[in-house]
């Protein structure tokens, strides 16, 4: 992207990371940058992986009102979204023509204007509070609808009035967990009558010219028969250092100074949404543009409904899902149980255990996780004992991310082609790759691999096997894939660089990879094609099983 934000090609937390082998209940080192030579969280006697990843209000607001439809530009008419929570026909919204002028233009100093929402997603037809925060003297809010809409790739459903501008106060630091806050004044209220469910940029135009974005999730109200989208909001805010924190460093920028929970009360840093730009935006616009039958949902909201993805044909996880709650796994694989497809288009997915708290805008605006720190959390030691918020692979209470994903992450930071191994396989239908066909850069900057030590599915194939050098250390990347017993099916890509590479070559791929055209022809063929296998039937019933080739390609 453009505008991109931190950029995960950085160390997350300024130093290599180590691990220890898996078995026997052993431990990890967390992938926290401070658990490299030397920590006392990462003791010596590491293994052959011990290069994991740095994975590493005032009068104002007082006179806010609810804005519902003002200077609206498209919303109510065909194909919008019904208040309340109705499904909408996103056929008929597909068809709308688009606002190529989403992008911002000018982000200007980091002051110059910013926002969060009170809520993380909302139901069409639900209101939510924006707090804003500007130098200028005015702003306005376009909400633009993330989508195909003929290569535009974003629609304007809704414009506010004029908003009085004000600089509102400095962040909050909490001391005990060194979270911030902004607890700002509400600056308006949003009806989101006719907004259709989907995945919203929120742009804050202020006066003097600057703009930002703020994301919002307009939610689904059932998942059956749907592709559902998985926003990886927990992660989103893991990684925000707005106020000069953020779960990997604190203001000084070392990891001891870290926050040990982050509010969801605050805005994004850099451009407002680059996580979502950078790792879930390019998946948005083409599952709408192949016009499957979708549903938008956050981890967040899978971790509070249990039925969010009840009768869902697939779910998706985008390029970057690092961390979630232990409800969020156990309904994702509830639901993989009951028939609904996953797929993982990233790496480094399930990888930390999190608890979300409340916060001063409602339930559900804090997400903790006290990484190497655990034992200081209050609630683990506390009588009603808690889970421990570090990676779900550490003990205690250890819990593999492979176990689900069927691969295991090990290492950050790394750049390699990607190497296809079972080039028959339906997945790759139509891209006209043949066994060892490489695509350069493909593998990055985190990776997983399949594990055979480590909880994997008894039955599950390597589709590539990618060599690779990860801080010295010589190792393979795989992308994999598994069926289960109620016919779903599973796959993995094991880079994190998969939905970036559905931009490659183009104006969008800010990044720099070096990824080129005939990368993001392949990545968007091979999409392609599980998007509409996985949107048709649980996979096990419509394509060959997998071939159990893990014992040949690792020789285990």
């Amino acid at each position: 992207m453009g505008d991109d934000p931190q950029d995960d090609e950085q160390c997350r937390d300024g130093m290599e990371c180590g691990a220890r082998e898996y078995g026997g209940g052993s431990e990890y080192g967390g992938a926290d940058c401070p658990d490299g030579p030397g920590s006392t969280d990462n003791p010596a006697g590491l293994g052959r992986r011990r290069f994991l990843g740095a994975a590493a209000l005032g009068a104002a607001g007082l006179a806010a009102g609810v804005t519902a439809g003002c200077d609206s530009t498209s919303g109510g008419g065909p194909g919008a979204g019904a208040a309340g929570g109705g499904q909408p026909d996103l056929d008929a919204e597909r068809e709308r023509p688009g606002d190529p002028d989403w992008r911002i233009r000018s982000a200007g100093p980091p002051d110059a204007v910013q926002g969060y929402t009170d809520k993380v997603s909302v139901l069409p037809g639900e209101e939510f509070g924006l707090y804003v925060s500007t130098t200028a003297p005015g702003f306005r809010v376009a909400a633009y609808r993330v989508g195909w809409y003929r290569g535009a790739q974003a629609r304007l459903v809704w414009r506010s009035e004029r908003v009085a501008g004000r600089r509102q106060r400095a962040p909050r630091l909490l001391p005990g967990t060194r979270s911030v806050r902004a607890d700002w004044q509400r600056s308006l209220g949003v009806r989101t009558d006719g907004w259709p469910p989907g995945a919203y940029l929120l742009r804050l135009d202020a006066e003097h010219g600057h703009q930002r974005y703020v994301p919002l999730i307009v939610r689904s109200a059932q998942a059956a028969g749907r592709t559902v989208l998985m926003h990886a909001v927990t992660t989103w805010q893991a990684y925000n250092a707005w106020g000069g924190y953020s779960l990997y460093r604190g203001a000084d920028g070392a990891y001891g100074t870290r926050s040990l929970a982050v509010s969801f009360d605050r805005p994004y840093d850099t451009n407002g949404a680059g996580k979502f730009l950078v790792y879930e935006r390019a998946l948005v616009v083409l599952a709408e543009r192949l016009g499957l039958p979708l549903a938008y949902t956050t981890g967040l909201d899978v971790h509070r409904t249990p039925t969010a993805l009840r009768g869902a044909t697939a779910a998706l996880s985008p390029g970057h899902d690092e961390y979630w709650t232990p409800q969020q796994r156990q309904h994702v694989t509830r639901a993989r149980d009951a028939g609904t497809n996953l797929a993982f288009l990233g790496a480094n997915a399930c990888f930390r255990r999190v608890r979300l708290e409340p916060g001063p805008s409602g339930a559900l605006r804090t997400v903790v996780c006290y990484k190497t720190s655990y034992r200081d959390d209050p609630h683990f030691v506390g009588p009603h004992r808690a889970l421990p918020t570090h990676d779900f692979r550490q003990p205690p209470a250890a819990d593999p991310e492979s176990a689900l994903t069927g691969v295991f992450y090990e290492g950050y930071p790394t750049d390699a082609p990607y190497v296809v191994h079972s080039a028959d396989h339906w997945l790759f239908a139509g891209t006209g790759v043949q066994p060892g066909a490489a695509f350069d850069h493909l593998v990055g900057v985190e990776y997983d691999r399949v594990t055979p030590e480590a909880p994997t599915p008894a039955r599950l194939e390597i589709l590539a096997h990618s060599p690779l050098v990860c801080n010295g250390r010589h190792s393979h990347a795989d992308s994999a894939y598994y069926t289960v017993p109620s016919g779903a099916g599973v796959f993995s890509s094991g880079t994190m660089r998969w939905v970036e590479a559905l931009m490659a070559g183009t104006r969008d791929d800010g990044r720099d990879h070096g990824m080129d055209g005939r990368t993001r022809a392949f990545v968007t063929r091979t999409t392609e094609n599980l998007l509409r296998a996985f949107a048709e039937a649980p996979a096990a019933k419509i394509r060959p099983a997998p071939r159990n080739n893990v014992a040949g390609v690792y020789g285990t």
